[in-house]
């Protein structure tokens, strides 16, 4: 079915993207975030995926298809639209925001000429070292986890995904930063969930897997602080993460580990989005 568009001059169309999942319930998530973005910035904001989500049968999604990017941009070009925002839902300058979305829409404009797309900035900025709003939150979900398992300053591990770009690795190493510093001294360490191969990748140093059962996180109550948006595969329920935790506490006594809740689950979220609507915008087309 063919979009409708509300014609007013050249104003656009706003798209919060993610990298996308086969998950339901990150589909759902990503929804609900759009949703309340929308509500705080006072216009609509569509939840668009890259990749990956339009394979979910809709039944799974409340009888709703999740949009995947191509397919959605083509529909609203055809319906009249041409001038589009996209708001990154990453945390870093990932390869998706670099390389696939710029080399798709650029493609795109050969058959679509007056297309036009704005890209804002993804969530955290590692060259401005007052940009501390996600460490803030991350920082609140550890004091969650703690109030909720009567927990009394456990050790705390920062986990990302792993990444083949430094400069997304940059991320998560200036968010361990600040939050060491939050937490005042006590055990802390960042990790990957997973790594590509060979020495060009040993940035992501270290892995999670590592990490759990080597001193100081192989004993007591540890409380790992999770860099992740939406609960997909990875830090999903019964997820690769779930999994690390449970081989690591199935070899090692006395080793707990008590997982906060995601980013995308704090209502802190929207406004570091809300401000990265009114910021810094790029042109790609």
């Amino acid at each position: 079915m063919q979009p409708t568009v509300n014609k007013r001059g050249d104003a656009p169309l706003f798209f919060l993207v993610d990298n996308g999942s086969l998950r339901p319930e990150a589909t759902f998530s990503l929804r609900t975030i759009a949703r309340c973005l929308g509500e705080r910035v006072g216009q609509p904001v569509h939840p668009v995926s890259l990749l990956h989500s339009h394979k979910i049968a809709p039944e799974q999604l409340g009888g709703v298809p999740a949009q995947i990017l191509l397919p959605t941009l083509q529909a609203y070009l055809a319906a009249g639209a041409h001038a589009f925002v996209f708001i990154p839902l990453f945390f870093g300058p990932s390869r998706a925001l670099t390389e696939y979305i710029p080399t798709q829409v650029k493609r795109l404009k050969n058959s679509f000429p007056e297309l036009s797309v704005r890209i804002a900035q993804p969530l955290v900025d590692v060259d401005n070292d007052d940009d501390n709003a996600l460490a803030t939150i991350l920082k609140a979900q550890i004091d969650a986890a703690e109030t909720a398992h009567n927990l009394v300053a456990p050790k705390v591990i920062l986990v990302d995904h792993g990444t083949p770009a430094k400069s997304v690795n940059a991320v998560r190493n200036f968010l361990g930063k600040q939050l060491a510093g939050m937490l005042e001294g006590r055990p802390f360490s960042v990790a990957s969930m997973e790594r590509r191969e060979g020495p060009a990748y040993d940035f992501n140093e270290p892995l999670l897997a590592n990490v759990l059962g080597r001193a100081p996180f192989d004993r007591g109550p540890i409380v790992l602080s999770m860099l992740f948006l939406n609960p997909g595969r990875h830090a999903g329920e019964g997820g690769d993460i779930d999994t690390i935790c449970a081989q690591a506490c199935g070899h090692v006594p006395n080793l707990h580990v008590y997982k906060t809740g995601l980013v995308g689950e704090h209502p802190g979220l929207v406004d570091i989005l809300a401000r990265k609507f009114t910021g810094k915008m790029t042109v790609i087309v």
